[in-house]
């Protein structure tokens, strides 16, 4: 193992101590620097022989000073750099330690009683910055929202891209602001109650800036790849000490209550112990408790616990609903039916596929059993940054369906025992795409302009488009798109929306079968889709009509006796008899009785 030694540069009341490891230099200095390319300074740090730790010292430098490493007469950025003011080239910016914390963290539940609401720090404001996102914080703590959800702030290459090429691991990314900014961010957050989780990659570093092959070629696997190119090397310390203690830093240094773990069914190998155990260790050991998230393509959410996980993204939830309200079988969603059966299993057991055979797929039966598996330890979602970003022109859900549809879809959401997660801007349908967008110089801009339009062609085609019109991710534009308009949430669709999450979320926590976790069962009847959760508290019934107004027959509405409305989309009548139900509508009902659910 390696010595327990902190790497990068560490500053305290003396200078700084530099620390780098690397089993494949012979000689490592650390280079100060006057400015981006102006060597002030140059000293040679000694190697340990048992670790291969290159460790210095510098006295009377102070926090501001710019470094970077030279490694055998190369120059390389700090992997464990802090700042990288100039971008991940470096050079690297010496930072002041954070100071205590003004506000201990607030615990992620994960049993349906949070609410996230993902955001892109970039376009969440005009300014993009961590500042001006925090002065937002308010309205989100009003609207309902729990948790604050990032998505990654590791440095990246270029002006503006969604985050998921990360190379600066313990930086955040210069233009949203420093790491005092992201921590008051934070703190902010605190302040107002709210809990903030970090989507954090640790399956792959992107493609350029890549500092880490300049230290050791340990870092990653060169037999094996995956999506992203070469697979990390999580069975040798290197890579391994990387992610744990970056995880340290940014749960422990900036405050984080939380990490969204991209992609984890990449995380195989996994090492021994499996690297999600030694995650799940860590952040129980952070106080309060922090929580982990794992996106992951395999359906087996009690592999992922048994691991420590504490909870799962669903993306059966979204395509089901997704196909069901678009007809859209292209891609990934061939494999749904889209039908109320099939919402109902996944409203049901929090994924559709449990070892069944996958249609259109020629692999194995997909998935495991959920038994066993609380429903809030599933996250559902009608949008998220992939699910609307990775579409070619970036529509959001609202932009696919009518208006109605798009607001009774948002209340059965809302209504569900599953943990809610919300994409920013969908709370007042916002009219702002969220596309594709990076900033990568040279024939790797070029490759990834060409590779969208290659990508999505046949989708173009499909639905008769010209694939020229598909936005370039390469050009500002695009970027600039995607920023949120917080000024139209005044106008009178876009507030009525608004007002419908409002009033939905505060049902939420505040209705006393809703706001805990329940029994739910759902199904379907006359066409639409119904759900009871049933609590300690009583029962509430939720009826989902995304289709054609229709008659509910008399029989239908005796299975529920004493049903009575508190919320809707549409105006209903109090009492749940025989009835025409509107178009594109839901509504919850309280249960009076014990509901006699179709099938029982």
């Amino acid at each position: 193992m390696l010595e327990v030694v902190t790497l990068g540069a560490r500053l305290d009341d003396r200078g700084v101590h530099f620390a780098v490891w690397s089993d494949k230099a012979k000689r490592v200095s650390v280079v100060l620097r006057a400015g981006p390319d102006e060597t002030a300074h140059e000293i040679a740090l000694e190697r340990d022989p048992e670790t291969d730790i290159f460790q210095g010292f510098v006295a009377e430098l102070r926090a501001g000073a710019l470094y970077d490493f030279r490694l055998d007469g190369v120059i390389a950025v700090d992997p464990y750099a802090r700042a990288l003011p100039f971008g991940v080239r470096g050079p690297a910016r010496v930072e002041a330690p954070l100071g205590p914390r003004a506000f201990p963290g607030r615990h992620v539940e994960l049993d349906g009683s949070d609410v996230f609401y993902e955001i892109h720090v970039g376009t969440f404001t005009p300014e993009g910055t961590f500042e001006s996102a925090a002065t937002r914080l308010s309205e989100l703590r009003e609207l309902g929202v729990t948790v604050v959800e990032l998505m990654p702030v590791a440095a990246f290459p270029g002006a503006r891209g969604w985050g998921y090429d990360g190379v600066g691991l313990f930086a955040p990314f210069a233009a949203y602001g420093t790491p005092d900014q992201l921590r008051a961010f934070v703190e902010t957050a605190h302040a107002e109650g709210l809990s903030v989780v970090l989507d954090v990659v640790y399956n792959h570093l992107g493609p350029d800036g890549n500092a880490l092959p300049a230290f050791s070629d340990a870092y990653f696997d060169a037999s094996r790849k995956n999506p992203w190119g070469a697979a990390p090397a999580l069975e040798k310390p290197a890579f391994r000490r990387l992610i744990l203690d970056n995880a340290r830093h940014w749960l422990q240094g900036i405050g984080f209550d939380g990490l969204r773990l991209d992609a984890t069914h990449e995380l195989e190998p996994g090492g021994t112990p499996h690297i999600l155990s030694e995650l799940a260790a860590l952040a129980r050991s952070c106080s309060p408790p922090a929580a982990l998230i794992a996106e992951d393509s395999r359906n087996d959410p009690q592999a992922l616990l048994a691991y420590g996980v504490d909870a799962v993204w669903s993306d059966d939830f979204h395509h089901a609903a997704h196909v069901l309200l678009t007809d859209e079988h292209e891609g990934y969603y061939q494999a749904f039916a889209g039908d109320l059966a099939e919402l109902s299993r996944v409203i049901e057991r929090g994924q559709a596929f449990e070892g069944q055979i996958v249609p259109g797929w020629n692999g194995p039966p997909r998935g495991r059993t959920t038994e066993g598996v609380p429903l809030g330890r599933f996250l559902f979602a009608l949008q998220n940054h992939d699910q609307v970003g990775n579409r070619a022109c970036g529509e959001r859900l609202h932009a696919l369906v009518a208006l109605p549809t798009y607001r009774a879809a948002s209340l059965l959401l809302l209504f569900l025992p599953s943990t809610p997660l919300l994409f920013m801007g969908q709370e007042w349908a916002s009219s702002t795409p969220f596309l594709y967008f990076s900033d990568h110089t040279g024939p790797l801009g070029d490759a990834v302009s060409r590779g969208r339009r290659e990508e999505f062609g046949h989708f173009s085609a499909f639905r008769h488009e010209d694939p020229s019109t598909i936005p370039d991710p390469q050009a500002l534009e695009t970027f600039e798109r995607s920023k949120l308009n917080w000024s139209e949430r005044a106008q009178p669709e876009h507030a009525q929306t608004l007002d419908l999450y409002r009033r939905a979320l505060q049902l939420r926590r505040t209705d006393p079968v809703l706001r805990e976790p329940s029994e739910t069962r759902a199904g379907s009847i006359d066409g639409m889709l119904w759900v009871v959760r049933r609590g300690r508290q009583g029962k509430r019934l939720l009826l989902f009509n995304p289709g054609a107004a229709r008659t509910v027959s008399e029989s239908a509405a005796k299975l529920w006796p004493g049903a009575h409305a508190l919320f809707s989309t549409h105006p209903v009548s109090s009492e749940l008899n025989a009835f025409e139900l509107p178009a594109s509508s839901a509504t919850i009902y309280s249960l009076a009785e014990e509901p006699k659910e179709p099938g029982s």
